[in-house]
């Protein structure tokens, strides 16, 4: 055993894999931390045609607080991550729930598009604590099949939070308007923040953290983004990233416009796939150990390629939908396989900077999945065909990042000499 396990608390299984006492909290608290972007980015979406009338703006302005989010969200990440390599997790953590709580009464009292967007981006500050520091305490706390377990089980709140977000804004409209789903995530921000005050302890050691210096931190990127391995397991979580961001941003347009499904069929069609992507996060926590990280990591990304191919097959040759949902409902489900092991194999061997990996994971899935979404548009709204060759191209860039990046270099042989 090693002295850095040694030096953690809790269980150590014989083999070698780490889990903390009080798992069932830590996924409490940390699965509401999870939460904190799929809840921001969904729950307001139906309240936007309101939001454009009540402040007198474009639905062009509107679509810019989402744009605001996610840069921002980009940016807090590769700031926290870093921090809390230097001075521990629940500082940044606190004060980062702070600021969405505070951004997020700002947000229900904008008088002016303009004031939306800008407190939307500090929003997202806010946010990125909460989701990079989860990441990070999860390598903190677990090591081995136990991390993996732990990661697919987060996928419960992954697939969950954006079937409910919409839902629960649509809900909220019913009996108040937009500015009242910002104080419904003020609310839950605030909850957030006296769970985690309460029930979250420092999970980072003195001993074992970084200094937050520029230069230390821009070296800890660049030694990052050189770890051919590491890149590899990112680069395969941003593109599968980036093909559900090409799902969410073409599925209403292909399925309502082109195959007239309603609303109400619509949501039955993205929660059925929502509910595959935590049947296959619960399968994987469950078969993760009797088989290989990297083997159902790879089983994913070939159902991801296949499925997608199954896609454009049947956008090509016009089969309908009864042609198309079964391979969308793959590659969508396959993102239960690829993240839990995509998130555990890139965090494994940097315990020292799991802040910094976990914010360069955040930025390079929220990048590539950002600059996916207008590409769908691009080809029309007229076939699903635009839809399914984009989603196609990145879960096959996935696929490729896996196989030619994340791989180690096999040992060289042990030579002996000739006396």
């Amino acid at each position: 055993m090693s002295t850095r396990t040694a030096s953690r608390p809790g269980a150590v299984d014989e083999s070698g894999s780490r889990r903390p006492p009080g798992t069932a909290r830590y996924a409490l608290v940390l699965g509401g931390l999870t939460a904190f972007g799929p809840l921001s980015v969904d729950m307001y979406l139906p309240a936007l045609p309101s939001m454009a009338a009540d402040l007198q703006s474009s639905d062009a302005t509107l679509q810019l607080t989402l744009s605001s989010f996610i840069v921002g969200l980009a940016l807090g990440q590769l700031v926290i991550g870093p921090l809390s390599d230097a001075v521990g997790r629940r500082k940044p953590l606190l004060i980062g729930i702070a600021i969405y709580v505070a951004a997020s009464v700002l947000c229900a009292l904008s008088p002016s598009a303009e004031l939306l967007i800008a407190a939307r981006a500090v929003q997202a500050i806010g946010a990125a604590a909460g989701i990079v520091v989860a990441r990070a305490t999860v390598r903190d706390l677990f090591s081995g099949t136990a991390m993996t377990k732990f990661f697919s089980m987060l996928m419960l709140v992954t697939g969950l939070a954006p079937i409910l977000a919409p839902v629960i804004g649509g809900q909220v409209l019913n009996w108040t308007s937009w500015r009242g789903v910002f104080l419904v995530l003020t609310a839950f921000g605030a909850l957030l923040l006296a769970v985690a005050a309460f029930a979250l302890p420092e999970p980072l050691p003195a001993h074992l953290r970084s200094p937050a210096r520029l230069g230390s931190v821009l070296r800890t990127y660049a030694g990052l983004l050189r770890d051919r391995v590491f890149l590899g397991y990112a680069l395969s979580a941003g593109m599968i990233f980036a093909a559900m961001f090409s799902y969410i941003a073409g599925s209403s347009f292909v399925l309502q416009g082109v195959y007239g499904l309603s609303p109400q069929q619509y949501s039955l069609v993205f929660g059925l796939n929502g509910v595959g992507i935590m049947v296959a996060g619960q399968v994987n926590g469950r078969i993760v150990g009797r088989v290989r990280e990297r083997t159902l990591l790879a089983t994913g990304l070939f159902a991801a390629t296949a499925g997608s191919a199954g896609l454009v097959a049947a956008a090509l040759f016009d089969l309908g939908l009864a042609g198309l949902l079964p391979p969308l409902f793959v590659v969508v489900s396959s993102i239960g396989l690829i993240m839990p092991n995509t998130n555990s194999l890139a965090l494994a061997d940097h315990p020292r900077s799991a802040g910094s990996a976990s914010a360069l994971l955040g930025v390079l899935q929220f990048v590539i999945g950002g600059a996916a979404s207008p590409l769908v548009g691009l080809g029309g709204d007229d076939s699903a065909l635009p839809m399914a060759s984009i989603m196609a191209s990145f879960g096959l860039l996935s696929l490729l990042s896996f196989l030619l990046l994340a791989r180690r270099p096999r040992p060289k042989p042990l030579t002996t000499a000739v006396v």
